[in-house]
């Protein structure tokens, strides 16, 4: 049971990764600006919620920047990562509790906002996904 927990907990993280891989990408580049955002966001916010750790013993939620530069390096779609993390919660809503939507949702606006704020490919982006997390 609780190794099961340990890895729905480490995909939880990855997933995230997509989402905030696509919302950096979502205008088809990413400012170092937008990187450098999710790496602060992910030590002074997401490191706190919860104690799960990955197969090497590193707190999981470092799973987000790994999924994340990874994507990057790889030059993924934008629009498919963002299609497997919309898979990804409706397979598993209920690991999205009202603290991991809300850190989800600042954590995608901060990484819009981080350079020369919101564009048009941004905010369409943050509107679906606050209608994903409202259904």
């Amino acid at each position: 049971m609780l190794e099961s927990k340990k890895k729905l907990g480490n995909e939880l993280y990855q997933s995230l990764g997509k989402l905030f891989y696509a919302m950096a990408m979502a205008d088809h580049s990413t400012h170092m600006k937008e990187v450098e955002k999710l790496n602060e966001t992910v030590r002074d916010h997401w490191l706190e919620v919860d104690d799960i750790e990955d197969e090497y013993g590193t707190d999981s939620a470092f799973q987000i920047i790994s999924v994340f530069d990874w994507l990057l390096e790889y030059g993924k779609d934008s629009d498919q990562i963002y299609e497997e993390f919309e898979a990804f919660y409706t397979d598993y809503k209920i690991l999205f509790t009202p603290q991991i939507k809300d850190l989800a949702m600042s954590t995608s606006r901060a990484i819009a906002t981080a350079f020369a704020g919101s564009n048009k490919s941004e905010l369409i982006l943050l509107g679906r996904l606050q209608l994903l997390f409202n259904t």
